[in-house]
């Protein structure tokens, strides 16, 4: 049996932790945090066996696993306890540990281990495949909805209004790393495809203001000596948060379903 913590109870974590109160073989929610620490009380009164309230600090001290699910601001305070304590922390944040990479090299002194999950994506266990050979070219093609990316801050550095866009308009060309930093909200499916294939330097983004779509729409390519692989994935937004897939919260738990799943599929 595995102790769980969320860091978050925001569209992604209450979702998560109210798929662990219902019953994970394996696994038992026993703490939660978030801002308001009177409304995560509120949220999870309800729970057939309500997990503590902590403070997010606190959290590595509460459980084995730590669940970051909360915004990126918060990254740092959530993870790095967990690597100090050498626990296992669940990033949901991939675009925040970019520019973080020294908690992996810590991670690796203390014995904690940072597992990102393929979130809104897909095929992350092809890239990882692919990158064990020889990877000529990565990129991704991110298309959303016009107010799925309004607030992010190389919209505003740039003056873009997504707001007034009437046709599908290519906001950002760059590297993963660059958007990851420019669109902190909206791109952590850039940077776990980097983490997984060739590196966030390597791996080409591109983001689409497109009003023409209701999901958000990401297209990975690949090329590589051992494949050429394209894959789509269209995800339904969060009603809460339309910058986040309504399949992100089962991604996590799939993925912490896996840390004690007799059988697990995938590599």
């Amino acid at each position: 049996m595995l102790t769980v913590a969320i860091g978050g109870l925001g569209p992604i974590g209450l979702r998560l932790a109210r798929a662990l109160d219902g019953g994970v073989e394996g696994l038992r929610l026993v703490a939660v945090a978030a801002r308001d620490a009177e409304k995560a009380r509120a949220a999870v009164a309800g729970f057939a066996a309500p997990p503590v309230v902590a403070a997010i600090g606190d959290l590595a001290g509460l459980a084995d696993v730590v669940v970051e699910a909360a915004p990126a601001a918060v990254f740092e305070a959530i993870v790095a306890p967990a690597v100090e304590a050498g626990r296992i922390a669940v990033i949901s944040s991939a675009g925040a540990l970019l520019p973080r990479m020294r908690l992996v090299e810590r991670a690796r002194q203390t014995g904690a281990r940072l597992i990102v999950p393929t979130g809104a994506l897909l095929g992350l266990d092809a890239v990882r495949a692919a990158a064990e050979g020889n990877v000529e070219s990565v990129t991704l093609v991110t298309r959303k909805p016009p107010r799925g990316l309004a607030g992010a801050p190389y919209l505003d550095q740039h003056g873009i209004d997504v707001t007034a866009i009437t046709a599908p308009t290519r906001v950002f060309d760059g590297t993963a790393r660059e958007g990851a930093l420019g669109f902190p909200a909206n791109v952590n499916v850039a940077a776990a495809l980097a983490l997984a294939g060739i590196g966030p330097d390597r791996t080409r983004l591109e983001i689409w203001a497109d009003p023409t779509v209701a999901r958000n729409t990401h297209t990975v390519r690949v090329e590589a000596d051992t494949v050429r692989l394209t894959m789509t994935i269209e995800n339904v937004p969060s009603e809460e948060n339309p910058r986040t897939g309504r399949i992100t919260p089962l991604s996590l738990l799939a993925c912490l379903r896996g840390l004690t799943a007799t059988l697990k599929v995938g590599t």
